[in-house]
């Protein structure tokens, strides 16, 4: 009989039909009761000389020897299949049917998945080299045993071999872990060593709940807390303890600002590989003075952030609504973006939302995105805010909506406002969108002039200013970007020694 996979649909079909009409003779289920009785007595079943197959008492089947002669002359007979579609067999045993057939077909289909799993090859499958190493590719170089060795002797150094906080950092050093691991206790040394093999795995599993294959904001906590209390740049912050929670969610925010790319309030080990954070985090050890790390830990950032938050927060519960948050920057930020902002589109508390508050957190994330257009994260945080249905694309509907209060804001002002279809024009020029009059995400990424869009919808001081400059000096700050200081760091900068000379004057005024 051919195999099953040689036979095409429709013969398929002819030759299932013609067995059916085989087993439902009565002759063929006589022979079928006949070999069910023998199977349940354990006698032999012949299917030719010197062939058999044996049913023990486990009902497992043994094939003595090759069958040559699978069917009998009785089954040759009208009632069984015509031979030229379903050969009965040759030979004079009269003993065939379904359960000789079924035993054929399952010892064949055995035989098959021997065959199929012989394909691949024992020597073929160790000759592909391993390249997947989540935790860091191990070194081949590194002798564990040596290591622990010199932890020893590093112990061995202090009192009772016992090190204390502040003198942890040594032994850090030594174990090849760029931060403070004492913040774990729990864990064991040797097993990181063991199990991670990259500082980026190393400082994720030291900091991450137990079997968590990513951080959370509250996994930074006892790390930045040791940071605020052994940095030497931050010792002036010891006094004031009351800040120290200020300034560890402002630097937490500002980590998942600049690593957390997906938006998922998770940080894997990828986001962190491709990130800068670590090399900021060796640098604490090398730089005193904490303020020239300006991408995460600067005090200065820190203090201009609270400030401008303060400020808005009357009634200083770390808490502002819409009323606050539009008198920022002197109601610069349109009314209809700020009702975005406080929709719970751009923000990771639900408080947000249900009870139309912002906390400190995402007003990080707010003045961060608001004063440097240019970055990455910003550009995908006003593109959600502007994009109402949340479809991926900035329609004509959308850019129109918030450009109407654009204009009631220039009437206001007696300036008289541009048509929304010539303003239309410009910004599908700036831009340039691969589909033609839909603007999406990559769209605004790719044009290096997302801050001029964005401003020119919803924030009107800036637009003014855009409109005031000198068109072949915005292209030249599109050819530089990225190579000077940042526009935040401008900003704070700036910012900085403007509250500082306002409280210089203050004492001075209190003082006199």
């Amino acid at each position: 009989m051919p195999s099953p996979q040689a036979l095409q649909p429709v013969l398929k079909m002819k030759v299932d039909e013609l067995f059916l009409n085989w087993l439902s003779e009565s002759s063929t289920q006589v022979i079928l009761k006949d070999y069910l009785r023998k199977i349940k007595n354990g006698d032999e079943l012949e299917f030719g000389q010197g062939d058999s197959l044996v049913v023990t008492e486990n009902n497992n089947i043994a094939s003595k020897s090759n069958v040559s002669e699978r069917t009998s002359a009785s089954l040759s007979a009208p009632c069984s299949p015509p031979s030229a579609t379903l050969p009965s067999g040759s030979g004079s045993n009269n003993r065939t049917g379904l359960n000789s057939r079924a035993l054929r077909r399952s010892i064949s289909i055995k035989k098959a998945q021997v065959k199929k799993e012989e394909v691949v090859t024992p020597a073929l499958s160790e000759s592909i080299p391993k390249f997947y190493f989540p935790r860091g590719r191990p070194k081949a170089n590194i002798n564990i045993d040596n290591l622990i060795s010199k932890i020893e002797k590093i112990f061995s150094q202090f009192p009772d071999e016992r090190v204390t906080i502040e003198d942890m950092g040594k032994v850090a050093k030594v174990s090849q872990i760029v931060f403070i691991c004492s913040l774990k206790p729990s864990v064991p040394l040797f097993r990181v060593l063991q199990t991670c093999h990259d500082d980026v795995s190393k400082f994720l599993h030291l900091l991450a709940k137990p079997g968590c294959p990513y951080l959370e904001q509250e996994d930074f906590i006892p790390f930045l807390q040791d940071v605020v209390d052994s940095h030497t740049g931050l010792a002036f912050l010891k006094e004031a303890s009351d800040f120290h929670s200020r300034y560890i969610t402002t630097v937490i925010q500002r980590i998942f600002y600049n690593v957390n790319r997906s938006w998922t309030g998770k940080i894997t080990c990828s986001e962190l590989r491709k990130s800068s954070f670590l090399q900021n985090v060796a640098l604490l050890e090398e730089e005193d003075d904490v303020n020239q790390l300006t991408e995460y830990f600067s005090y200065e950032h820190f203090y201009v952030i609270y400030c401008k938050f303060w400020e808005l927060d009357t009634d200083h519960d770390l808490y502002i609504d819409q009323r606050d948050l539009a008198r920022h920057s002197d109601q610069a930020i349109s009314q209809r973006m700020i009702e975005r902002i406080f929709s719970g589109t751009v923000t990771r508390d639900g408080k947000v939302h249900k009870e139309g508050r912002l906390s400190y957190a995402d007003f990080v994330w707010f003045l961060i995105s608001e004063e440097d257009k240019k970055t990455e994260t910003s550009i995908e945080y006003w593109f959600r805010c502007m994009d109402l249905d949340g479809d991926g694309v900035l329609s004509m509907y959308e850019l129109q909506y918030f450009y109407q209060e654009q204009c009631q804001k220039l009437e206001t002002m007696a300036i008289e406002p541009l048509p929304f279809e010539d303003c239309l024009c410009q910004m599908l020029d700036l831009v340039r969108p691969e589909v033609p009059g839909k603007i999406t995400l990559r769209d605004l990424k790719r044009c290096k002039l997302a801050h001029i869009f964005f401003d020119t919808f919803f924030n009107i001081e800036k637009y003014l200013d855009h409109e005031q400059k000198d068109p072949f000096m915005v292209a030249k700050d599109a050819e530089t970007l990225g190579q000077e200081i940042s526009d935040w760091e401008r900003y704070a900068a700036e910012e900085y020694d403007i509250l500082v000379a306002e409280e210089t004057a203050n004492e001075q005024y209190n003082d006199g």
